[in-house]
Order: structure tokens, then sequence, then C-alpha cells
């Protein structure tokens, strides 16, 4: 449904839940979600699901675990990233609001506070994580570049991207992370607390994405689907290479040689697990594609689809 179908007072009710939520689930650092735990490295981060590790059939138990914490590593890092573009752009959204519309000024007030204290959760979580494992490890994409690359695009695009994370991270939690008994308990908590305000801003962003979609002409719109497939391409290029770093990180430190072969599946096996994780898994989620339907045409629709084919294709393979 479109906002321009719903009543005023309609819309300003699907603030005030996300008001209300947000007071709800509200976690503190230290008090909900570390409690003075640290990582535990005889576990896994990231579950089966997302990190595929179970396809090299060549590493051992205690490898597949490794490349699992090299991944889990850096997907704690890569929301760190995002929630850097994402709560300068809320901030902007709030100017809007200034005095037409408290409740939603506060929901997204609120979506911004919780994003700040995403990314020192994060921090934290990288500074576990570099305590417990073996130095050489980086994080290559520059936040402040990141954030500039991504603002630069037009809003719609903006919001569109930013629903696709948000949803996929909902999606990662509820159907890999949550299931998995076999993941280190404090990085498992950590995006439990993280998924329980994400609810929150999954809603907000959608409404956003379709304030925006409200005011643009046929042919501004037409522009943001061309930013939107940029936005798309660009994060493909980080996630590539991400994953050559992370992937020589692992043979570097795996303990044992690997064969010429074997190093070029560590290779090809992370850029697809990266490409799963953070594109297509979002571009998946019915929600996400039935907003974009809904604010698209056909030929626009076409479009994107054909744009996201190949690392569709590429990450299912």
């Amino acid at each position: 449904m479109s906002l321009a179908a719903e009543t005023a007072d309609a819309v300003t009710q699907r603030y005030a839940k996300c008001i209300a939520a947000s007071r709800r689930v509200r976690w503190d650092i230290d008090h909900d979600v570390i409690r003075g735990r640290q990582l535990d490295f005889g576990q896994k981060f990231m579950p089966d699901g997302l990190s595929r590790a179970g396809e090299l059939d060549f590493l051992r138990p205690a490898e597949a675990r490794f490349l699992s914490q090299v991944q889990g590593r850096t997907y704690a890092n890569m929301f760190r990233l995002v929630e850097r573009y994402i709560g300068a752009k809320t901030l902007e959204l709030c100017r809007g609001y200034w005095f037409t519309d408290l409740v939603a000024l506060e929901a997204l007030l609120r979506f911004t506070d919780e994003e700040l204290k995403h990314q020192e959760l994060f921090r934290r979580l990288e500074e576990m994580s570099a305590a417990g494992m073996a130095p050489g490890y980086a994080f290559k994409p520059r936040a402040m570049e990141v954030a500039e690359l991504v603002l630069s695009k037009s809003t719609w695009a903006v919001l569109g991207f930013t629903l696709d994370i948000e949803l996929f991270t909902l999606a990662h939690y509820r159907s890999s992370i949550e299931p998995d008994t076999e993941l280190s308990p404090l990085w498992k908590d950590v995006f439990l607390h993280h998924w329980k305000e994400e609810s929150q801003h999954a809603i907000l962003d959608e409404l956003e994405w379709r304030r925006e979609d409200a005011r643009l002409t046929p042919r501004q719109r037409e522009h943001a689907v061309d930013d939107l497939i940029a936005l798309v391409a660009a994060i493909d290029a980080t996630l590539k290479s991400q994953a050559r770093a992370d992937a020589d990180y692992f043979v570097a430190n795996v303990g044992r040689a690997l064969a010429m072969a074997e190093q070029q599946r560590v290779h090809d096996l992370v850029v697809k697990a990266y490409r799963w994780q953070y594109i297509v898994t979002g571009t998946r989620e019915p929600r996400f594609v039935e907003t974009l339907k809904s604010l698209l045409t056909a030929a626009q629709m076409e479009r994107v689809t054909r744009a996201l084919a190949p690392l569709v294709a590429a990450a299912a393979d």
C-alpha cells in the first residue's frame, strides 16, 4: 500500500508503534549484551548457512571454524561500516519533520541513536576479535569513503539500498544465526540484540522510502533506479576486495600449507559467500521485492532484475 492510500493518522500510528517498540526492546551494550564475557574461539561465529564453509570439503573441522570466525569478524565490521552512512542519512531525514510531525521525528531520532549504539557495539566486537586472532587481518573499506559514495546518490536509491540491508539483517538472524547452537554465545547475542532494534528500522526505512517515492517525477525515478543499480555494483566491488583480503588472511593463518587449487577454492568460496550474505539474501526477501515492485514500472523492475542476475547466479553456483 502506498502512503498516499493511507490516512495521515494511520501513517502517524506506524511511526508511533516504532517508538513504542524501541522503548520496549531498548538495551545497553555492557549490561544486556556483553555482560563481562569474551568471544569463545572454540566455537563458530558465522553459521554454516551464511559462511558456506561446508562447501570446502578439504577443510578440517577446526579450519572450517576458523573460516567462520574470519567471516564473522568481517560481518560485524560491515555493519559498523554501513551504519555510519545510515545514521547520517537518518539525521538528514529528520529535517523534514522539525516543525510538522513530532512523532515521526522522535522515531527517526531513536533510529539514529540506536545506529550510533550499534557502531560502538561492533567496535567493541572488533577489539575482542583482534585480541583472540592472529595479526594480519585487514578490513579494507574506509567508512567515510563508503559513506560519501552512498550519500552522493539519490535519497530514493539510498533508502531502497538501506531497506535491503535491514531486511537481510533480520533474515540472517531468523534463518541462520538463531537456530545454530554451535556459535559463540557472545557473538550470537550481539546479533540477537541488533535484530531486536533493526526490526523497527526496517519499518521506518520502508515508510521513508515510500514517502520519498511519492515526491519523484517519472524522470527522477528513472535516475534513482540507475543510482540503486550503481550502489549494488559498488558494494559488489567492495565485497570482492574484502573477500580477497579475508581469504589471504585465512590461508596465511590456517596452520598448514594449502595446495594452490585449495587456496583458489577458498578465495572463490569467500567471494560467493559474501555476495550471498550482503546482496542476494536481501533481494530475495519477499518484503523487499514487493515494496520495490510497488514503486517501479515493469520495465524498471526488469532493469533491476537484469542487473542483479549475474550476482545471483554467481552466489548460487
